[in-house]
């Protein structure tokens, strides 16, 4: 099989007969199949260009190979069967928390027969869907079902998006499996892949029905609230208060589970702080952005809702870039901790609502939040604190125009941008948040990204606060096989863990890990 690349057709091409003319003439005619791996746009210059990466089979490839710089041979990854290991498991392996890494974790116990027993602290998807909506329009917060706990983890209410810088060959593994279970099969080869919140609720919950009907089984509203540790290694779980007998587990618990951080710290499990990135959401008219990216063509039928990646090394020698950006989307309640308030991005499969919003942040380290392993999450909660006192209360959101912000001005109105955060906005000084470094920061990264994208600091778009849970927090320690460090059998993994950041790294590495835990014990 051959790959040819850079193969580009204009916006009003058939795509199959566009693509079929130009493999017809690389392939000098031979018979062939082919199919799209990777789907992009390139709106640099005129005319818009699709640009499409291909797999192709025909005949005499080799010879193919020698005459075109944009073909190389390539084969389907295949994936080997994982030898079982030979350590006796005692009661069943368990799975701790049901976002992609454990999703993922779980599903490939289930299909090796391992009939796991995983435990979520937070509701199934349905149920946790009209917690979610609940507190968007009542301001009501349930701490164990929101928009960070429960079935398929924080990234269910989001966009769904499967970027990942990643380069592991499971990644393709996740994205068929996906497609499997109800994705479009866009996510196959679009260079930016999404599922959407409205769709992925109905992935997630397909996923847990495959793993329960290959002889696993999945406990809602099961918190885990400490380890069973002997001499080192793993004897059970204590969930909701009683012991569950298990010397396996894969802790998949996500980046917000600070109660549980806390317990393992208390355990001894060993871990570390690690940086990551604060900063708030900022709001555009998508309009807006499609005009910036595909200028005149903005309302061509063909164009997806535009999307942009920014970056700014600042003066203040700290690194800023935007985040999870959800074209035609809104900005969410995603707090998770009484009275902390803490907000994320949201978009639908259809993308078609009329803001566009992304995080804006800024890197922080131990510098800002001291050498204490849990120095980060105590930092996290201030900033979320102060942002709930800034709304008044009842979990409004602290909202700040752009040029007010960097201005250091209070804002009194709203322009053409009109806040899109439910249950609702209060007028603050979002720019005394932060210390001053990370204000200066992100101050200064709004000019520079203005440059790069028209429109990008228009006086009057909206900064809501506070992005703190872009990333985890802390990092639990584990060797090469994904094992603690210091307590056999414990196995974490995902996000929560430190090891992976958004939907596919997350159950990649879950994947990896149960792998890891196959090869360690017997059925």
């Amino acid at each position: 099989m051959i790959q040819i690349s850079n193969v580009k057709i204009d916006l009003d091409d058939d795509r199959d007969i566009a693509i079929r003319k130009q493999i017809e003439k690389i392939v000098s005619g031979r018979p062939f199949n082919y199919r799209i791996v990777k789907e992009s746009i390139d709106a640099r210059k005129k005319p818009i260009k699709f640009v499409y990466q291909v797999y192709v089979e025909t005949d005499n490839e080799d010879s193919i190979i020698k005459r075109d710089k944009n073909v190389i041979k390539v084969s389907e990854y295949i994936k080997k069967e994982t030898i079982k290991g030979s350590t006796k498991v005692n009661g069943r392996v368990a799975v701790v928390g049901l976002g992609p890494a454990g999703l993922f974790a779980a599903l490939e116990l289930a299909r090796n027969g391992y009939r796991p027993v995983v435990f979520e602290r937070g509701k199934d998807v349905i149920r946790r869907k009209g917690d979610v909506e609940n507190f968007w329009e009542t301001g009501t917060l349930n701490p164990e079902s929101n928009v960070q706990f429960g079935e398929g983890g924080a990234g269910t209410f989001s966009d769904g998006k499967l970027t990942t810088r990643i380069k592991d060959k499971r990644v393709d593994l996740i994205l068929r499996d996906l497609h499997f279970f109800g994705a479009d099969e866009e996510i196959l080869f679009a260079n930016k892949p999404h599922i959407g919140t409205d769709v992925l609720i109905d992935v997630v919950k397909k996923i847990r029905e495959e793993i329960i009907s290959l002889g696993g089984e999945v406990r809602f509203d099961s918190r885990v609230d400490g380890l069973n540790i002997s001499n080192g290694e793993l004897k059970g779980l204590i969930v909701n208060g009683s012991e569950f007998e298990t010397n396996a587990a894969i802790l998949a618990i996500g980046h917000s589970a600070r109660d549980t951080f806390e317990k393992l710290h208390s355990s001894q499990v060993m871990m570390t702080s690690k940086p990551f990135a604060v900063g708030f959401r900022i709001e555009h008219p998508q309009v807006v952005i499609d005009k910036s990216q595909y200028k005149e063509l903005y309302q061509h039928p063909k164009l997806r809702a535009a999307e942009y990646h920014l970056t700014h090394q600042s003066s203040t020698g700290r690194s800023c870039y935007t985040f999870c950006m959800c074209p035609g989307g809104m900005v969410i309640g995603s707090s998770s901790e009484p009275e902390m308030l803490a907000v994320n991005g949201m978009s639908y499969n259809a993308r078609n609502l009329e803001n566009a919003n992304s995080a804006i942040l800024c890197s922080v380290s131990a510098e800002d939040f001291g050498k204490d392993i849990l120095g980060g999450i105590d930092f996290q909660r201030r900033i979320e604190k102060m942002a709930y006192e800034m709304g008044g209360g009842d979990y409004l959101a602290p909202v700040q125009l752009v040029g007010d912000f960097i201005n250091k001005r209070e804002s009194r109105s709203v322009g053409t941008v009109t806040p899109s955060y439910k249950p609702g906005y209060r007028f603050a000084r979002l720019d005394r948040i932060y210390p001053d470094i990370i204000t200066e920061s992100i101050s200064e990264a709004l000019v520079h990204m203005g440059r790069k994208l028209k429109g990008f600091d228009m006086e009057d778009a909206v900064l809501t606060g506070v992005e703190t849970r872009s990333s985890s927090p802390l990092r639990i320690l584990r060797n090469e096989n994904h094992q603690s460090v210091n307590v056999k059998g414990l196995y974490p993994s995902g996000e929560g863990a430190g090891y992976a950041g958004g939907i596919v790294s997350a159950a990649v590495d879950g994947l990896k890990t149960a792998e890891f835990v196959i090869c360690e014990f017997s059925l």
